[in-house]
C-alpha cells in the first residue's frame, strides 16, 4: 500500500532542518510533494543558499522517509530564494538589494577588508547573487583585492552601473579617482560621496550586498549606520587585547543604532610558519570568544594569519577562488554559510508589501 501525500507532506513539515534549527513546515520550506507508485518526490525552497547546506537537509528526509511503509524511492529537489530582511527602524531595503551586511572592525589592520572579499566570494560559490560596496572612502582596497580597474559606465548619465570582479558586482570610489589621490575630505563630504556610490549605483538583484566599513567608530561610522539599511552586521577582530577592545566599541557602534550582530570572525587567530607548518598562537588566544560570550553573539569562524591569504588578495585573486578546495578556502566557506543561516533567521522585511495609504481631501 502506498503513501498518502498528505502523510508525507506532514512527515517532511515536522522535520528539523538542521541548519536553522526550525522545522521545515514553520519556515514554509515545502513547495510540493507528489507520490506515484510509491515513489516521492519532495521540492523544498529554502531561504538561504544551499548549494553545500542543502545536502545535510536532503539526508534527513531521505532517511526519515526511507523508513516508511510503502515508499520505494525518495527524490529531494531543493531550490532557495533569499528574502528581504528587516532593517533599523525607519530604514527601508534599498531597490536591486535584498539584504545589506556591513563587515566593520573597531580599528584598521585587522583583515576587515581581505574578509570581506573572501565572505562575498563564498557567498557567490554557495549559491548567492553578491555584491561588494566599499565604503572606505579614504582608502580604498577592493578594486585590489577584486581585480578589478576602470570607470563605472552610465546608460542614463545619472547612475552608475557596477563593474564586475569574479562574478560579484562591485563598487568603491577607487573606480573614480587615481590611485594615487589623496581623499582630502571631510566627515560629511565623505558620507555623502558613501550614500551617492550606493544609492546612485544599480544593483541588480542582489541577495546579498557586503559593505567593506571603515575603520573606526567615529561620526562617519555612527551616520552610515544610521543611513543605511543594514539587515546585520560582523565585527572582524584579532586575538589581540589592544583590537579587541576596539571591536568592543564597533559591536556597541551597532547596538546603538538598532542593527544586530550576525557574528564575529576572528582574524590572525593563529600564525602558520611557511617553511615547517608549524602553528602559533601569536596575537594570543581565546578573545574573541571571550567577546562573544560576553556579548551574547557567535564566533563564526577564526582564520589563520597566513602569507598565502595575504598573496592572493593583493594579487586581485582572494583565497576562495585562488585556491577552492583549500583548507583556508573551506573555512571562508564554513562562516559565509553561518553568515547565511544567521540573516535567514531574521525577521522579513514586509514594508514594501504594504500600499502606501494617501488621505485626500474630496
Amino acid at each position: 500500500m502506498a503513501i498518502a501525500e498528505r502523510d508525507v507532506d506532514t512527515l517532511v513539515k515536522a522535520l528539523t532542518d538542521p541548519n536553522t534549527g526550525k522545522t521545515l513546515g514553520s519556515a514554509k520550506a515545502v513547495r510540493q510533494v507528489q507520490v506515484a507508485d510509491g515513489a516521492v518526490t519532495v521540492e523544498l525552497e529554502l531561504g538561504y543558499p544551499a548549494r553545500t547546506l542543502g545536502a545535510a537537509v536532503r539526508e534527513s528526509i531521505e532517511a526519515a522517509l526511507r523508513g516508511q511503509p510503502g515508499v520505494s524511492a525518495v527524490t529531494v529537489k531543493i531550490d532557495w530564494r533569499i528574502k528581504a530582511h528587516a532593517v533599523q527602524t525607519g530604514l527601508k531595503p534599498l531597490a536591486g538589494i535584498r539584504n545589506v551586511v556591513a563587515v566593520a572592525s573597531g580599528k584598521g589592520g585587522v583583515g576587515k577588508s581581505t574578509t570581506t572579499a573572501n565572505l562575498a566570494l563564498a557567498l557567490a560559490a554557495e549559491g548567492a547573487r553578491v555584491g561588494i560596496l566599499d565604503a572606505d572612502i579614504y582608502g580604498p582596497s577592493q578594486p585590489t583585492m577584486m581585480g578589478v580597474s576602470g570607470h563605472p559606465q552610465s546608460a542614463d548619465g545619472r547612475t552608475m552601473l557596477p563593474l564586475v570582479g569574479h562574478g560579484l558586482q562591485t563598487m568603491s570610489v577607487g573606480y573614480l579617482i587615481d590611485p594615487d589621490q589623496p581623499m582630502v575630505w571631510r566627515g560629511p563630504m565623505v558620507t555623502q560621496a558613501l550614500e551617492q556610490l550606493l544609492r546612485d549605483t544599480q544593483w541588480d538583484d542582489l541577495d546579498y550586498l557586503i559593505v567593506d566599513m571603515p575603520p573606526g567608530t567615529g561620526d562617519i561610522q555612527l551616520t552610515l549606520a544610521q543611513k543605511v539599511p543594514v539587515t546585520g552586521a560582523v565585527i572582524v577582530t584579532t586575538p589581540q587585547d589592544i583590537a579587541l577592545l576596539d571591536a568592543r566599541k564597533g559591536f556597541k557602534m551597532f547596538e546603538k543604532v538598532g542593527v544586530p550582530i550576525l557574528g564575529v570572525v576572528e582574524n590572525m587567530s593563529t600564525h602558520i610558519c611557511s617553511k615547517c607548518g608549524h602553528e602559533e598562537h601569536i596575537f594570543g588566544a581565546g578573545g574573541a570568544e571571550k567577546m562573544c560570550a560576553d556579548f551574547g553573539t557567535e564566533l563564526l569562524g577564526a582564520l589563520p594569519l597566513d602569507i598565502r591569504i595575504r598573496e592572493e588578495t593583493d594579487s586581485g585573486n582572494p583565497t576562495v577562488v585562488a585556491e577552492p578546495e583549500g583548507a583556508i578556502a573551506q573555512t571562508y566557506r564554513a562562516i559565509a554559510r553561518r553568515l547565511a543561516v544567521k540573516v535567514a533567521l531574521r525577521g522579513e522585511d514586509h514594508a514594501a508589501k504594504f500600499p502606501k495609504i494617501v488621505v485626500q481631501n474630496s
